[in-house]
């Protein structure tokens, strides 16, 4: 027959479970009067939600989004002193990471294009250049030509005469 346990005598449990120390499961289960495995899934779900719980309470730094540092700055703007300390210690942040943020969203913006536009627009530059370059020797040779064929010309003139 199966045992209905409450849910806060489950929680308490969990609870007891997980602090046991160096008991056994098995230990802790009889002196709650409970079954082993019943215990030992008990302590695998409580696992599974202490990680899931943790995982999303706690968020690195980085992992923060722009929408969701301004979000914490609109929220933490008329927080001071001891509420604004509660308010970073529920999510892992320190007060400094807020006035980081705030100075980077204040600070004057820069380019914003990406970085592949920047560069095709680089190589683009460069590409004319060389091309510049190309054609201004060209037309100095060609100015060079005309100057030699001009006193070619010059010269058999004076010849022929």
């Amino acid at each position: 027959m199966k045992t209905n346990y409450s849910d806060a005598f489950v929680e308490q449990a969990i609870v007891k479970l997980l602090s046991r120390g160096e008991r056994t499961i098995e230990s802790v289960a009889q002196e709650l009067n409970i079954n082993y495995h019943t215990a030992r899934n008990w302590v695998k779900k409580g696992m599974a939600n202490k990680a899931d719980i943790s995982q999303a309470k706690e968020k690195r730094l980085q992992d923060w989004s722009a929408q969701e540092q301004l979000l914490a700055l609109h929220e933490t703007h008329g927080l001071s002193g001891e509420a604004l300390q509660a308010w970073c210690r529920e999510r892992g942040l320190f007060a400094h990471h807020l006035t980081s943020w705030q100075a980077a969203f204040c600070a004057p913006t820069k380019m914003t294009s990406g970085t592949g536009e920047l560069r095709s627009l680089q190589d683009e530059n460069e590409q004319l250049k060389r091309e510049l370059v190309r054609k201004e020797k060209s037309l100095a040779e060609a100015a060079a030509l005309l100057i030699l064929q001009k006193k070619f010309r010059a010269l058999w003139e004076d010849e022929v005469k």
